[in-house]
């Protein structure tokens, strides 16, 4: 559904659905991850997966070569207005790449794993990162959906199993 912002003449896109997600960002057409909300995409590529939060830029030259999209929590985009939102949403989107990139940099699987579940349920519901796939993360962190699944089934944390 789409609606105006009464604060930024923004048109909004609320709520859709995973199909209509892919349609646009293989489109061409840049948006942007509201701000306003905790929200994103989890935004599959041929061999890998990118997480887009909010004010990062969505679809543009970033996505039109995306096979599959998962809108994370109450997911909201808007079409940058300015020249200015445009820069800003994609040096945000770069964050999150970076932020992504800092977690797999970690050689172990299973604390690439066990930081990309904790990173996302420290950012949103963890009722609502239970729900999420476990391939999704897979492809964030370069692991086997396996590995994913082996962490959430594990009782205790981690760091204290691998701990020396």
């Amino acid at each position: 559904m789409n609606i105006e912002n009464p604060n930024r003449c923004q048109t909004v896109i609320e709520h859709p659905r995973a199909s209509d997600l892919l349609s646009q960002l293989n489109s061409g057409q840049l948006l942007m991850v509201n701000r306003n909300r905790r929200n994103g995409l989890i935004i599959y590529k041929r061999f890998h997966a990118e997480f887009a939060g909010p004010g990062a830029a969505v679809g543009g030259f970033f996505d039109s070569d995306c096979v599959q999209v998962v809108p994370v929590g109450n997911t909201s985009l808007v079409y940058p207005e300015t020249h200015e939102d445009r820069k800003n949403a994609y040096l945000i989107r770069l964050q999150w790449v970076r932020l992504t990139q800092q977690l797999t940099d970690n050689p172990t699987p299973l604390q690439r794993a066990q930081k990309i579940l904790d990173q996302f349920e420290n950012f949103f519901d963890v009722d609502l990162v239970k729900q999420l796939p476990d391939e999704a993360f897979a492809l964030l962190v370069g692991v086997l959906p396996q590995t994913i699944n082996a962490v959430r089934h594990t009782p205790e944390k981690l760091e204290t199993r691998l701990s020396p």
